[in-house]
């Protein structure tokens, strides 16, 4: 049988809201770092290698290469009831997109926030957390002339220290059963063409996401997503 998010009283839900998005405050107490669920819209730059406000990696040039063509696809976050599963989908289809497609930066946020928490208690803040981690539409834009597309390589994935440290100091009922958070590790890989070339760039990236599984839900649900290379530890 479903149950809801964290009990029948709303006022629950919004503590488990408020402490998602106070775990700053829960993980500088147990010193071990701080980090943001939400970030601004990140500055634009044209190049294939950024986009989304981090510093892009080493870029090699290749002879270049047809641009792909087709029907435009979004990415799927593949269902599962598994969290650790359920996690590396969604951070896959979180950094899959292609300014080539003829799709914008919207098209994409709506595949994330199909997984999101059905109850809706979380759609704002998810949504704000993703546009963090897509370029602005301006950038799009800009990226688009010269076929920028982004996916990403995970490395690692594991359960923070400092979601275990918080879930323990939660007050019974702030957290619905089956909640929990993934920090991952991975690489993200940018193509594009410039001056006529195939280019390719690489970058480290860090985060976390946080899911509510069984027996809440019969599938896994995305809640939230921390700032980019600031997650928990």
């Amino acid at each position: 049988m479903k149950t809801s998010l964290a009990s029948s009283d709303p006022r629950s839900r919004h503590r488990f809201i408020a402490l998602v998005a106070a775990l700053v405050a829960v993980v500088v107490l147990a010193g071990v770092g701080v980090y943001g669920l939400v970030a601004g819209p990140p500055p634009s730059d044209p190049r294939p290698g950024s986009g989304d406000g981090a510093t892009p990696g080493p870029m090699i040039t290749t002879p270049g290469d047809p641009a792909p063509t087709g029907s435009p696809q979004l990415p799927v976050v593949i269902a599962s009831d598994d969290p650790e599963t359920f996690a590396g989908n969604a951070a896959e289809a979180l950094f899959a997109w292609d300014t080539a497609s003829g799709l914008m930066p919207l098209d994409y946020t709506s595949v994330i926030l199909g997984v999101g928490d059905p109850s809706g208690a979380e759609q704002a803040g998810l949504a704000s957390d993703v546009t963090a981690y897509l370029p602005s539409r301006e950038a799009w834009i800009e990226l688009r002339q010269y076929e920028t597309a982004q996916n990403l390589t995970i490395e690692n994935l594991f359960v923070p220290q400092a979601w275990d440290e918080a879930v323990a100091q939660a007050q019974p009922g702030q957290l619905a059963d089956g909640t929990i958070a993934y920090t991952i590790e991975g690489t993200r890989h940018r193509t594009g063409v410039w001056n006529d070339e195939q280019v390719t760039s690489e970058h480290a990236v860090s985060f976390t996401v946080f899911l509510v599984c069984a027996p809440t839900y019969d599938t896994c649900r995305l809640l939230r997503l921390s700032q980019l290379d600031n997650p928990l530890r």
